[in-house]
């Protein structure tokens, strides 16, 4: 199903991933080596990665940070994105989001579906845009991480797919700010 337009060069783009855990550190962390390995066997760049608590103000000044930081287009988190107490990186994501990506919610929950059947429920997994980067938050789960990345972000942060993908759009993603 996903085509290609071979004509066209890859464009490596600079990814951040960030784990949101009380209790991972970097040696224990599956689903943030799942995305590294995959990020940098498509050919990108791996711009920064830091493991984080579950703390929604913490969360939300990283993700500030990097938006900020112009070497850094997209921003991967995985954890935090369940039903219990701690779980606060949607709201931390959405705290920073100046357009959310609705879809992006709803065709994980379509992959989620054939893979885990009604248990896709539980995720709030979401994507947005923020002062010209993407930032997605996946859950904590290693086969959420490689569903959202092999179903989702491969074709999307991949400049060739067609008939769209995000990385054409980049340089429009701020233009409201420099209209002014």
């Amino acid at each position: 199903m996903p085509r290609f337009d071979e004509r066209k060069d890859f464009i490596p783009v600079r990814i951040a991933v960030l784990t949101v855990s009380d209790t991972r550190g970097l040696d224990q962390d599956k689903s943030g080596n799942t995305l590294v390995g995959r990020i940098e066997g498509a050919g990108h760049i791996l711009a920064d990665r830091k493991i984080i608590r579950d703390e929604r103000e913490q969360i939300s000044e990283q993700l500030r940070e990097w938006c900020a930081n112009n070497e850094i287009d997209v921003i991967i988190s995985t954890g935090g994105t369940g039903l219990t107490g701690r779980d606060v990186t949607v709201e931390a994501h959405r705290d920073v989001y100046e357009k959310e990506i609705e879809a992006f919610a709803t065709v994980f929950t379509m992959v989620s579906m054939n893979k885990i059947g009604t248990s896709a429920v539980q995720s709030r997994a979401t994507g947005g845009v923020a002062n010209g980067t993407y930032l997605f938050a996946l859950p904590g789960s290693t086969g959420a991480c490689k569903d959202a990345w092999d179903e989702i972000l491969q074709y999307q942060l991949d400049y060739r797919h067609l008939p769209c993908n995000f990385v054409e759009i980049f340089p429009r993603l701020d233009e409201h700010l420099r209209r002014k």
